[in-house]
């Protein structure tokens, strides 16, 4: 199966050659049919010009010039993916996206909807200090509760998924920023994609101070975001077929527009 693989890049001019170079050679070791796009999220630094020089048969860099957020950029992508098998991938490799192979093999071995790398596998090589852990039980739980996902982890970038989950999907997602991942599989289970599974990853993580406001900040507006989803969802039903209507259209991010 032809193999997309989204990388959302925001900020990494001084990483993104490197980084495009080792996600090339690790999707060749798995298979000679894909493609990988960059998607830039804002003319903010030198990142395009930079991604671009990586630009081959292989890789397409696409972007736009305002900073929208990693939801809206894998949402962008997405809609421009070939794929019958669309993944995504966060730049800067803290992650191996060699963990993309392995991926793959747990979605053929259980003839999943969606498999999505997880910190808290216990095969996965993570160095992952003990406030983000508890930082990370405590949001699994909210979302055990909220949306019945029984998954130990939703927040890792590395996922993959098969096209028909996203064609389903991607016309009702709204979230541009934080709770993309949750969003995306919250409504993939409501819409009777159960089969989603979990695989082990290699993370080396940045880690920053959990007290620092550029880190709380954000952990405050992913609880925002999901909790949004929640209401969408279990509340308003925004997200079922018959209040289409109200879903609110997008051509840059609509597959049928952009793929034809």
């Amino acid at each position: 199966m032809y193999l997309s693989v989204v990388v959302p890049i925001y900020k990494q001019e001084k990483t993104i050659k490197e980084d495009l170079s080792r996600i090339n050679r690790a999707v060749g070791e798995i298979t000679s049919d894909y493609e990988i796009i960059g998607v830039v999220d804002g003319i903010v630094d030198d990142s395009l010009e930079q991604a671009r020089q990586s630009a081959n048969d292989k890789i397409k860099i696409i972007g736009y010039q305002t900073n929208r957020g990693k939801g809206y950029a894998l949402r962008y992508g997405m809609a421009r993916a070939s794929g019958q098998l669309i993944a995504f991938l966060d730049s800067g490799m803290e992650i191996n996206p060699s963990g993309l192979s392995i991926l793959l093999e747990h979605l053929k071995w259980y003839g999943a909807d969606a498999v999505i790398g997880s910190k808290r596998h216990p095969a996965s090589r993570v160095d992952y200090p003990f406030a983000r852990r508890a930082t990370s039980f405590v949001y699994q739980v909210i979302v055990l509760v909220l949306f019945g996902l029984k998954v130990k982890d939703t927040q890792t970038g590395i996922k993959i998924f098969r096209r028909e989950l996203l064609e389903k999907v991607l016309p009702r997602l709204l979230v541009k920023r934080y709770a993309i991942d949750i969003e995306i599989l919250a409504l993939a289970h409501y819409l009777g994609f159960k089969k989603i599974y979990e695989a082990p990853v290699e993370v080396t993580y940045k880690f920053e101070d959990l007290t620092h406001a550029s880190t709380f900040k954000p952990i405050m507006n992913m609880l925002r975001d999901t909790l949004a989803v929640f209401y969408r969802l279990k509340i308003l039903h925004y997200y079922d077929e018959s209040h289409q209507r109200q879903w609110v259209f997008d051509p840059e991010l609509d597959m049928e527009v952009n793929l034809g």
